[in-house]
């Protein structure tokens, strides 16, 4: 399962009507790729079609759909918002991850 906290999930909705997507039906797509200086990195997007190969999760009034080969590295991550001053953002709290970078964007296995 992937969880969103309440401030990441004021930034999703708000970030999404920006972009003209619906928070309600529309998805965020979380994902996992190969780069960044830890190994892996994260991918988030914004998208309105789910394929088969697409598991969602609906956590907090946010859907979230994770493909077959991330979800093996994201279950039990909760997505974070930090804002402010000294915010980051999206931030990812995976506890599948034995080694992040300083950015919080990248980890390893």
């Amino acid at each position: 399962m992937i969880k969103v906290s309440p401030n990441a999930q004021e930034k999703v909705a708000q970030l999404m009507r920006e972009e003209g997507y619906n928070p309600v039906q529309d998805f965020v797509r979380v994902g996992v790729k190969s780069g960044g200086c830890s190994g892996l990195s994260y991918d988030l997007s914004f998208d309105n079609n789910k394929s088969e190969q697409d598991r969602l999760f609906e956590d907090n009034q946010v859907r979230i759909l994770v493909d077959k080969k991330s979800l093996l590295y994201l279950m039990g991550t909760t997505l974070e918002y930090s804002g402010g001053l000294n915010g980051k953002g999206f931030v990812f709290n995976n506890p599948n991850a034995e080694r992040t970078c300083g950015c919080g964007e990248s980890f390893s296995l």
